[in-house]
């Protein structure tokens, strides 16, 4: 059976009229939406001084060659498009978009979905999509794997000593930490979320005020010790401004 047929939707299936809306279904858990929450916030910090990129989670692309909502679409859990547009979508319209498909997936596994994860999708994102780059995460037992496209074919992205996964399309690394999945830059720092940043730039004005309140400490007690040392003088009959 060939891809498209597989990918055949019901037929009892009702599509909005007019613009292609997102048709996906609930995530599978909380623990799902709390991790694409989590890419999509730290990603979009990242690159907030850009506006070459859309990124988006558990949102449909329409990618038929007859340019029909009704056939070939897929929703993945996580995605990001380079070379594009920064704007709000109700979906991604392969055919709305220069032919545009994502250059990073990332699904997250489910008891449900794992099969087609790591099956037909894999290969819809390797034959049709020709996704630069696939990874899949379990937010359950951890299970991370990446594959990057060599020659046409998915190949397995090398761990490096951390176990992290090395994105060439985002030019940083995915790996798992505190049981989630996050960036690493090259030169292995975190990349923040919104409130770890913020709390952070607190940590830094914290160590400022205490900075400053210590050299204000110290210049007192420097004046203090001339004064002194002035009085003494004087005791001598020295005046200490001709010293």
């Amino acid at each position: 059976m060939s891809v498209a047929q597989e990918l055949e939707p019901a037929k009892d299936i009702i599509f909005p009229p007019g613009d292609i809306y997102s048709n996906e279904p609930p995530l599978e858990s909380d623990l799902h939406l709390r991790q694409i929450i989590l890419l999509l916030q730290c990603l979009e910090l990242w690159w907030q001084n850009r506006n070459d990129f859309y990124v988006a989670g558990n949102l449909t692309i329409y990618y038929s060659q007859r340019q029909l909502k009704s056939e070939e679409f897929r929703g993945p859990d996580f995605f990001v498009v380079l070379g594009c547009d920064r704007k709000p979508r109700k979906s991604w319209v392969i055919w709305q978009e220069d032919g545009k498909y994502p250059n990073i997936i990332v699904e997250l596994l489910s008891p449900s979905t794992k099969a087609t994860d790591k099956g037909l999708k894999k290969q819809i994102y390797q034959d049709i999509f020709r996704t630069p780059e696939y990874f899949w995460f379990d937010p359950n037992n951890l299970e991370f794997v990446g594959f990057h496209l060599v020659d046409g074919n998915y190949q397995p992205i090398e761990p490096n000593p951390q176990g992290w996964l090395w994105s060439q399309q985002l030019d940083l690394y995915l790996g798992v930490q505190d049981n989630q999945l996050r960036y690493f830059t090259a030169q292995g720092q975190l990349v923040p979320t919104p409130q770890e940043l913020a709390e952070q730039e607190k940590q830094r004005a914290d160590e400022e005020r205490q900075r400053a309140q210590q050299e204000k400490q110290r210049a007192a007690q420097e004046k203090q010790r001339a004064e002194r040392l002035a009085a003494k003088l004087r005791e001598l009959n020295i005046d200490p401004d001709n010293l």
